[in-house]
């Protein structure tokens, strides 16, 4: 018997990890060169630069979900 739960914050953490790893494959499925650059990277994970411990603004830990795709 399998029984169905409501999702938890793992559950969550987890969809956002396949989430990026697969806008990581799009990308570099689109890329002309071999590798992504650090700030192709950087820009796919909406990651910019100066966001750490004491920026104003927290870097996003949870992707959009709504966000449109190519």
């Amino acid at each position: 018997m399998v029984t169905v739960s409501a999702p938890n914050a793992q559950d969550c953490v987890a969809l956002a990890e396949i989430e990026l790893c697969g806008d990581l494959m799009i990308a570099a499925a689109d890329a002309l060169e071999d590798r992504l650059s650090p700030d192709r990277i950087d820009e796919v994970l909406n990651v910019r630069a100066g966001d750490g411990a004491d920026s104003a603004e927290p870097a996003p830990t949870i992707p959009r979900q709504a966000r449109q795709r190519r």
